[in-house]
């Protein structure tokens, strides 16, 4: 538990046991009395309304005649009652889940979407539970469901997207503050999913493909500009020897010829065609 939780509920705590100190009155006292003349003339069957069991997880917090009993929760084990003036309240001490439903949110750059998170929590104070609020366990589901809504409303749809750690932790101190005086302990809270409408989806995949082949065609404009000054100096390397184009037609015949023997290549002299090209001018 943390400091300043563990302080505000210890304080909590030392004002009912003050309240308690005050007394029940002649009144109280009398019927305290009676009340045990009853189970003592009823016995042994007042008995088996007089012990209670109350298990590991739980705690008991017993009132008689309005007033918490000793000013603190009682059990694990057995604890007595006195009929007709005490009555106890059970509280479970484990950790407990919920799910936040889906809640239409509008962000701060006016686009709707559907969040929806889990909530794990736990009492740490039983009297606080009990003598604080009516019903801990729905105000605390109601209050996250609120607080969801606050905060992703003042947040971007990207940031909603990318810090759903930051924005859970956020939450989670929210909540963890407002429980202080109920006696809950908020252990953690975690956004599961973020839907988007489907018009948005579709704007944000064309987005994104478009983005894609933006940076497809860069990359392909970038690989023709390596490979055409690869080709220019290869040209510069061929055009210094003579020879060095025949043996480049030597190697592209063996090449063919090892993946389809049906093709024959002939490779005529550059020179020749020159040649073919001046007859027909002078004609």
């Amino acid at each position: 538990m943390e400091p300043g939780h563990k302080k505000h509920v210890k304080q909590s705590e030392e004002h009912l046991v003050e309240t308690v100190k005050e007394g029940i009155g002649v009144c109280g006292w009398i019927l305290i009395i009676l009340s045990g003349l009853l189970v003592f003339i009823t016995l042994p069957f007042s008995i088996w309304f007089c012990i209670k069991i109350v298990k590991e997880y739980e705690r008991a917090v017993v009132f008689r005649l309005g007033r918490i009993v000793s000013g603190k929760a009682r059990g694990p084990g057995l604890i007595f009652v006195v009929p007709c003036t005490d009555t106890f309240v059970k509280v479970d001490l484990r950790t407990i889940s919920f799910a936040i439903p889906a809640q239409e949110i509008l962000t701060k750059d006016s686009v709707t979407v559907h969040v929806d998170g889990v909530v794990f929590y736990n009492i740490r104070s039983a009297i606080s539970a009990v003598a604080n609020i009516s019903n801990a366990y729905v105000a605390t589901h109601q209050l996250a469901q609120t607080t969801l809504r606050n905060v992703l409303g003042t947040q971007n749809l990207s940031n909603i997207l990318s810090n759903r750690e930051e924005i859970a932790h956020s939450i989670q101190g929210i909540l963890d503050h407002a429980t202080h005086d109920w006696g809950v302990k908020v252990d953690r809270v975690e956004i599961r999913d973020v839907r988007l409408p489907i018009q948005m989806q579709r704007a944000m995949a064309a987005e994104a493909e478009a983005t894609r082949e933006a940076r497809a065609k860069v990359i392909a404009a970038e690989g023709e500009m390596n490979a055409s000054r690869a080709l220019k100096e290869a040209s510069l390397v061929l055009s210094e020897s003579a020879g060095a184009l025949q043996l480049r037609y030597l190697q592209t015949l063996a090449t063919v010829a090892t993946e389809n023997n049906s093709t024959i290549i002939f490779p005529l002299p550059i020179d020749m065609l020159q040649g073919f090209g001046n007859i027909r001018k002078q004609a």
